[in-house]
């Protein structure tokens, strides 16, 4: 059975038993606890939170997923994987146990004919939380199966909580025994590699605290109502109904491997070393590719530098099999080819994840070079200190800095005898993490763990938001907080956050920057400088108490500053144009990766895997979307089910978090898109667009900032005015400017050339003179003076070297001397027959230099350094004349 089919299957039963089947989730959620989505229950712990009211009862999805924890194991071992995919059907307070029970061992025993998997019912074994009783039982009612073959486990195994405080609960497992050549008898207790587990039945029955039962903590009650959350990994499956020994072998994996078997002329089963190298390509190959997908691109941090890594070890992997030209868009059209049946979107984005791994594979090329020298030198500094162990912080520097793969950097350094500080760097990696994600929740939920804003949730319900249509409503404060702390008041200077039951301010979202304004009630004026949504459906306002005490439950009246608003509206409609021109210009790979609406000014990201886009591409994308201002064409909203909106064209944005309803914002004929945000009401409100700039922030994304409305007309009538001074300078029309200023400079130069002659030749006309000065130091000819005003860098060195001709067959020492404000410069130079006498400049440097406050050093015939202390240059004379005179 192909695993296309065993994922239909899934999803076919469960909706035919009442369950809505609901699209995967982007692998990129807004979510500060979780780099990709890895888990298929991911996308519903609002639901399980009680942040949000479920959508629906029963739900059903197969969930791309990543996990990163292991990559360094993948290829080691077959049990390793970085993607997969998870099947799952969701119960939101609807069935229980018997329910989850009575789906799960129906469409695995049922025939394939009937829309089952036709497992064996004799192979099939379940486990349950040790104390759970009813579990138990149910097994027994419902499947039939022998008690023999139904195993108690501890709270390590089977017992699920989200790692936080929050719903847990026994856990039901579902194993397949492969048989007595994968290992010992006895069920999953005594052998999980030949007892392998397909399935995962979660209970959420309870309430967890500070500690999770995991690790002994208590349950603190039981959940008003209870959840199903199960787990079923397409994967797993498909390689025991295919027949294969492991993931890697399977219809949708082994293809990779295949066309790696092509490139190397190696095989795969033949060689340990060469099937590691195999399979760290065909499971990076997917995730890479699944990654680029929703939108990732690679980079030094974050998800950005996983993506990076995965795709470097593939690289690197390939060169250990002799393969040397480039691969990564071969293994990606593979990819492609294989998943697209369940996932369309690679065929459709192809063109752009082609670009991003070919950009990288060729960045990669020249950190290989450049990483290598880095490396080298480090390795060096560590063995001339007697060190055995690269130290923690380069190891670190060569992955943030050069994008060097902490692997690489290990197999290097023991080609070399070294070991590395993976601790040290390790902790530098956790560090840096740890700061993104804190930065991250900080602004999203400020002093408060959650607790109290869900709190308020559960009470009230979820902020009813009235901008779109109005500025000004009158709400009541449902939530009052200081310090992250509920209070019943709050005097004047107190910096609050508070929670209203309708507002009209938008909470920062979609690059869109929070709304500001003031909330004013009987006794108290609030100051609105931000807004967050810590918890989906809350709006929490954060300002300061200007005036009297503000009390929790007051009437209050919410106004939105409403000329920074539609500023910042005009922006945002401004952004969608600028993003709908791009990709007219370059293509669908030029996908939106990140933005900001601000008040009169706007900053656009987006993926460009060619690199630098031509300033005439940008002059010709302003035109256009202004030329769509022209038209003023009427901005429409409406909210559609998301299938509608892609039938639609609208463009949806990677990592985004979209429901069955969605919000879809159309600009004329020209711009479609799904957006939250605020936006004008026809696109002749914004005025004008100025496009300021286009440059690279990261590999492969691109970064367009512009000015709009009335800030882009007074930059263009600041212009306009420095045009006009010019033109008035330089006797010329505008449009003349360009070249009549090039031959000006063109003249610059010229005359900076001749200038540079003419000093030359004073320099040479100076250095007879000076030679002419020479004085005898012990049969030594020495010529040790400050240099002639203005003489510095290398026109010193020049000075010094002419100085040195000039002396002839003597032996001869030139030293020269340059004060540049607080600092000196210096030259020593000496004849070959002073060096014969054994007479080096480096040597003689040390003999005068501390009378400058200074040091340097070079060659026996030329060495040159600086000092701080001018003053001291006579006082240097005179020592570098007594050293002459001692030797």
């Amino acid at each position: 059975m192909q695993t296309h089919d065993i994922r239909n299957r899934f999803l076919t039963y469960f909706e035919n038993n009442g369950h809505t089947r609901v699209p995967s989730s982007s692998l990129i959620l807004d979510d500060p606890n979780l780099l990709f989505v890895n888990a298929g229950m991911v996308q519903f712990k609002p639901f399980f939170l009680g942040e949000e009211p479920p959508a629906y009862p029963r739900a059903t999805s197969v969930q791309k997923c990543v996990r990163t924890g292991d990559i360094d194991e993948v290829g080691k071992t077959t049990r390793h994987n970085t993607f997969f995919q998870m099947a799952g059907n969701f119960s939101f307070g609807d069935y229980f146990k018997a329910g989850a029970i009575t789906h799960a061992w129906e469409l695995i025993t049922k025939s394939r004919s009937d829309g089952g998997y036709g497992f064996d019912p004799e192979r099939l074994w379940a486990t349950v939380y040790h104390d759970d009783d009813e579990g138990f039982q149910l097994w027994r009612e419902l499947s039939g199966l022998p008690e023999e073959r139904i195993q108690r486990r501890g709270a390590e195994d089977n017992y699920w909580d989200m790692g936080v405080p929050g719903p847990g609960g026994p856990c039901s497992e579902i194993y397949y025994d492969r048989g007595p050549e994968h290992g010992r008898d006895g069920g999953p207790e005594a052998d999980e590699d030949r007892y392998l587990e397909i399935w995962n039945l979660v209970f959420m029955q309870e309430i967890r605290g500070e500690v999770s039962p995991k690790k002994g903590g208590p349950v603190l009650g039981e959940l008003p109502n209870k959840n199903i959350d199960t787990g079923m990994g397409i994967e797993r499956v498909a390689l025991l109904l295919q027949g294969a020994d492991n993931v890697y072998e399977t219809d949708l994996v082994r293809p990779v491997i295949t066309r790696a078997e092509e490139m190397s002329g190696r095989r795969y089963g033949r060689d340990h070393t060469d099937d590691v190298r195999f399979r760290v390509i065909a499971d990076h190959a997917r995730s890479g590719v699944m990654l680029i997908g929703d939108g990732v691109t690679p980079g030094n941090d974050g998800r950005g530098y996983v993506l990076r890594r995965l795709l470097r070890r593939i690289v690197r992997s390939v060169r250990l099999l002799g393969v040397n030209e480039p691969v990564l868009g071969e293994f990606a059209s593979v990819v492609r080819d294989t998943m697209a049946e369940s996932y369309p979107e690679l065929a459709t984005e192809f063109a752009r994840i082609d670009s991003v791994v070919r950009t990288e594979e060729e960045a990669f090329l020249q950190t290989l070079t450049t990483g290598s020298k880095i490396f080298d030198l480090a390795a060096g500094e560590t063995k001339s200190s007697g060190g055995s162990v690269l130290a923690g912080d380069k190891a670190f520097q060569l992955h943030d800095t050069y994008g060097f793969p902490i692997d690489l950097t290990l197999e290097m350094a023991a080609e070399q005898g070294l070991k590395v500080d993976e601790e040290g760097f390790r902790r530098l990696m956790a560090e840096q993490r740890q700061r993104a994600k804190d930065d991250a929740a900080q602004r999203k939920t400020g002093h408060s763990d959650g607790a109290a804003y869900r709190s308020i949730l559960d009470s009230h319900g979820v902020t009813d938001f009235l901008g779109y249509s109005d500025l000004a409503t009158e709400s009541r404060v449902i939530g009052l907080l200081v310090d992250g702390r509920p209070t019943p008041a709050a005097g004047e200077g107190t910096e609050v956050e508070v929670i209203l039951d309708r507002t009209p301010f938008y909470a920062e979202g979609g690059g869109q920057l929070a709304d500001s304004g003031v909330i004013t009630t009987d006794g108290a004026t609030v100051e609105v400088r931000d807004v967050q949504s810590p918890v989906a459906g809350l709006n929490v306002h954060r300002g300061k108490v200007t005036s009297g005490e503000l009390m929790l439950d007051a009437g209050a009246h919410a106004e939105v500053d409403a000329t920074r608003r539609r500023s910042v509206s005009r922006s945002h409609s401004a952004t969608h144009l600028v993003h709908a021109g791009v990709r007219k210009a370059l293509g669908t790979q030029a996908a939106q990766a990140g933005s900001l609406n601000a008040p009169g000014r706007l900053r656009f990201d987006f993926t460009s895997p060619g690199g630098q886009v031509p300033a005439s591409v940008l002059a010709d994308v302003e035109d256009e979307v202004n030329d769509v201002l022209l038209h003023d064409y009427d901005v429409r909203s409406e909210v559609v089910t998301l299938d509608e909106a892609r039938k639609q064209g609208a463009i949806a944005f990677f990592g985004e978090k979209y429901g069955d309803k969605v919000r879809v914002i159309t600009i004329g004929d020209y711009s479609k898109e799904l957006c939250g945000g605020t936006h004008v009401h026809r696109s002749g409100e914004i005025g004008v667009i100025k496009l300021l700039s286009e440059a690279s922030i990261g590999s492969g994304v691109r970064r367009v900032e512009a000015l709009v409305g009335l800030d882009a007309f007074r930059f263009l009538a600041r212009e306009h005015v420095l045009v006009s001074q010019l033109a008035e300078q330089f006797k010329a029309k505008p449009e003349e400017l360009p070249d009549r200023i090039g031959q000006t400079v063109e003249r610059l130069r010229a005359a900076e050339k001749e200038l540079e002659k003419l000093r030359g030749a004073q320099l040479l006309s100076s250095a007879g003179t000076l030679a002419d000065q020479a004085e005898d130091v012990n049969g030594v000819a020495l010529v040790a003076v400050a240099a002639p005003d203005g003489v510095a860098g290398n026109d010193l060195r020049t000075l010094a070297g002419e100085v040195r001709n000039r002396l002839g067959s003597r032996p001869g020492v030139v030293a020269l001397f340059s004060a540049a404000g607080e600092k000196v410069n210096f030259v020593v130079a000496t004849t070959s027959a002073a060096r014969d006498q054994g007479l080096a400049a480096g040597k003689l440097v040390p003999a005068f230099a501390e009378k400058i406050g200074g040091r340097g050093g070079g060659k026996p015939d030329l060495a040159q350094g600086g000092g701080s202390n001018p003053a001291g240059v006579s006082d240097a004379v005179t020592a570098l004349r007594a050293a002459l005179a001692q030797r």
